[in-house]
């Protein structure tokens, strides 16, 4: 695990941070066209870090013509493989250079803890660009089984000008999930981060610059959904738009491609996970930890928290025991403190919807509280069935919602019961019961005996309204950002045969 520093230490460290407020575009730092600015705020305690640029239309046209000129004239797009692989582990060992930076910053800005940002986020935004450049040389090109007559090569070309939408919960994580296979392919970027927490996709912005990576490749455009996403998603020279986000946003942006260019179109969105507990479990202190860490980790503000516990009956006493003894070790509070491992939630509305689910009639079984500062303390609630509204809609906070069953069926038709499809898990000592319920379940990941996404290697994205168009992570990644060509090579010839 990363070397944690102390709470002393990290507040010196906040208190001299330097925080980037001009947007990107061209290899410029500048200030929106219109002049105005919004107030980036620490959820902590409501103050305001810094007032970033609110950019509009206008500055998205400005960035879309900057990338558009940097991927016809090829400095980035024709640029040798292995150059652009250069280029791109730089910027990771620059983003390592500055490391506590970054963690600190992004603490201040999104509201998560700096534990989770110091042993989580950085380190795994440092190994996914590592290893979208170490693939760029490694993805080969097909030759199909043409005729005698002929040869037909397939072959990958970069999609060209692409937007990445970022999400607010994991800014620097998901800003490399999408920078590093669309650099790797060789596209020109227009980032827009989350409004809340634009403060470390600048930097990075600023320390690609200093990487090599030329002007005009990675522009970032600061501001709302109305003034920036949407012109994103409208715009006709824009070919590719990535999003992450919530799955009413992501239902947006396939309109304005249908109203535009038809761009292409990857959505990763939102998710009512399933946890099913078998009977047959023994180890229920190990079973509660996954859980645990499955509900609350970043204050539940994952799309694949672990947000319905689907318990046989016979194991609920014990295992929700275990449960209550290892939530009550997730301390919350002031997120530069390492000993936290829950802080605030993102925005004042934020904090008002999740605490919504705290008084909704269902009987907690745990926890409950809010605290000043936007704080949602680690709740386990027993609703009534799957159509109570804590089991049937996203929270995005630390609120586990639990459903007793009777039987395995019972499990994986309540667990199927709903309108996302991101992630799913199953614990049971029994293989063959443990690969069944994976194959019924409806989610493009499932876990069995644990928590978790996979990792780098393995696709990450949902069914049903959870995703559509693609995947992230591993090299299925790329193909959001390429494009294939069919090259058909006459071979015929009038000639003497050889």
């Amino acid at each position: 695990m990363t070397q944690l520093k102390t709470y002393e230490e990290y507040q010196a460290i906040a208190g001299h941070l330097d925080f980037p407020t001009k947007a990107i575009i061209g290899g410029e730092q500048v200030s929106a066209i219109s002049g105005a600015t919004f107030a980036t705020v620490n959820p902590a305690n409501g103050e305001s870090l810094a007032h970033v640029a609110a950019c509009s239309a206008l500055d998205v046209d400005a960035a879309v013509v900057a990338a558009r000129d940097a991927f016809n004239d090829g400095r980035w797009s024709r640029l040798h493989p292995s150059a652009r692989k250069h280029a791109i582990l730089k910027l990771a060992g620059l983003i390592e250079e500055h490391a506590v930076e970054l963690a600190v910053m992004e603490s201040l800005d999104s509201g998560k803890t700096i534990f989770d940002c110091v042993t989580v986020d950085v380190p795994e935004t440092l190994n996914c660009l590592r290893w979208h450049a170490e693939a760029i040389d490694k993805i080969y090109d097909q030759v199909s089984p043409a005729s005698d007559a002929h040869m037909a090569l397939v072959v990958r070309e970069p999609a060209g000008v692409v937007g990445l939408v970022l999400p607010w919960n994991f800014p620097l994580l998901m800003l490399a999930w999408k920078i590093g296979p669309a650099l790797a392919a060789g596209c020109s970027l227009v980032v827009k981060p989350a409004e809340e927490t634009s403060l470390t996709t600048l930097r990075v912005a600023q320390l690609a610059l200093q990487a090599g990576i030329p002007a005009g490749v990675f522009n970032v455009v600061t501001g709302g959904g109305a003034e920036v996403g949407e012109p994103i998603g409208r715009h006709p020279d824009i070919d590719v738009v990535s999003f992450t986000g919530s799955t009413d946003t992501g239902r947006r942006f396939l309109k304005y491609s249908s109203e535009s260019n038809l761009k292409e179109v990857t959505l990763e969105m939102g998710g009512k996970n399933p946890c099913i507990v078998l009977d047959d479990i023994n180890d229920f202190e190990g079973v509660a930890a996954h859980i645990v860490n499955g509900s609350f980790w970043n204050m539940g503000e994952n799309c694949s928290a672990i947000s319905r516990l689907i318990v046989h009956e016979t194991v609920k006493a014990p295992l929700l025991e275990q449960v209550y003894k290892l939530a009550s070790e997730w301390h919350v509070g002031e997120p530069l403190n390492p000993a936290h491992r829950i802080g605030p939630l993102v925005s004042t509305e934020h904090f008002k919807k999740v605490s919504s689910y705290l008084s909704h009639g269902e009987k907690v079984l745990y926890g409950g509280e809010t605290s000043a500062g936007r704080y949602v303390h680690p709740t386990i609630l027993e609703v009534s069935g799957n159509d109570a509204r804590p089991a049937r809609e996203e929270i995005f906070g630390p609120v586990l919602s639990v459903i007793t069953v009777s039987s395995l069926k019972e499990a994986v038709a309540i667990a199927n019961d709903t309108e996302y499809g991101l992630a799913a898990s199953v614990f049971t000592t029994n293989a063959k019961r443990a690969v069944r319920v994976a194959r019924a379940l409806r989610a493009g990941t499932v876990t069995v005996n644990s928590f978790g996404e996979g990792d780098i290697t393995t696709p990450f994205g949902g069914y049903k309204q959870s995703g559509f168009g693609g995947r992230d992570n591993s090299v299925h990644a790329h193909d959001q950002y390429t494009q294939l060509k069919t090259i058909w090579l006459d071979l015929s010839s009038d000639e003497e045969e050889v």
